[in-house]
């Protein structure tokens, strides 16, 4: 069921070692093969790997191009990680890191890239966020998602909005599924980025499915729900932008110093 001639590179690793890896409702591998095609990425490259789940993506793009690659997850144990990038013989160029993505432990200007696999949905749809991250870019370096989002976006108040197909499984947090010309206008609007590429995956619905319906085959609600909507709203995105050279980003705001000084509360009589 994890073959899939879409994705020649992934089909090369063992299927059992992928569902073992699983942390999430997509294909880890597939999903990272599709973002590298409109990616450059060369040997010797610093790459963050930005909610790397259990890191299966961050070894397969040491094993495929042959970039160092800081996996870095905030609800995986980096120690779990670290064993499984160990047994991969990849602990040469693949380092585990578990942080949070709003506050990262690196330099600025650290990585030639960022690649996010099916988590960036989780926080990148901050308005502010993109600033904080790209200062880990060096100017003109990559910035790259994909994952799990909207084929076009549904406009007015959700719930109310959902189609009735989607009812069963759609909640709250879902909100934050978007669509890839979303994603363009979301990273356009903040000059920071030049956007590359935005677009869905061709029947990525069906991929989606596939995966589901082999680690998770007891969860009826999705894939029923997938099913019946047949791509017409549900599907995997991808956006690819660099960082522009000269743009001026914001220091980020952790904490702002104490200054009190004592003043009477009342005015004196």
């Amino acid at each position: 069921m994890l073959t899939n001639p879409r994705f020649p590179r992934s089909g090369q690793y063992n299927p059992e070692w992928v569902s073992a890896g699983a942390g999430g409702g997509a294909n880890p591998l597939w999903l990272t093969e599709w973002l590298c095609e409109v990616v450059e990425l060369r040997p010797g490259m610093r790459v963050l790997d930005l909610g790397c789940g259990r890191a299966l993506s961050s070894i397969f793009l040491r094993r495929e191009f042959g970039v160092e690659v800081w996996a870095t997850d905030l609800w995986f144990s980096a120690t779990e990680n670290a064993q499984r990038i160990h047994d991969a013989e990849a602990g040469d160029g693949v380092f585990a890191i578990q942080a949070d993505a709003r506050k990262l432990p690196f330099a600025d200007a650290f990585f030639d890239a960022v690649i996010s696999i099916d988590s960036f949905v989780y926080y990148g749809t901050d308005d502010l966020y993109l600033n904080n991250l790209a200062r880990f870019v060096k100017p003109g370096g990559t910035i790259a998602i994909a994952g799990a989002g909207l084929m076009q976006e549904i406009d007015g108040p959700l719930p109310d909005q959902i189609p009735d197909h989607l009812k069963a499984w759609w909640e709250p947090g879902l909100c934050c599924l978007h669509s890839a010309e979303w994603w363009r206008r979301h990273w356009s609007r903040s000059g920071i980025v030049d956007v590359d590429m935005a677009d869905s995956m061709q029947d990525g619905w069906q991929s989606w499915i596939q995966w589901h319906q082999t680690i998770a085959p007891d969860n009826h609600t999705e894939i029923t729900a997938l099913q019946a909507d047949h791509g017409q709203n549900l599907g995997y995105v991808r956006v690819a932008g660099k960082r522009r050279p000269g743009v001026t980003l914001d220091d980020p705001t952790y904490s702002i110093p104490a200054r009190y000084s004592y003043k009477p509360l009342l005015r004196p009589k």
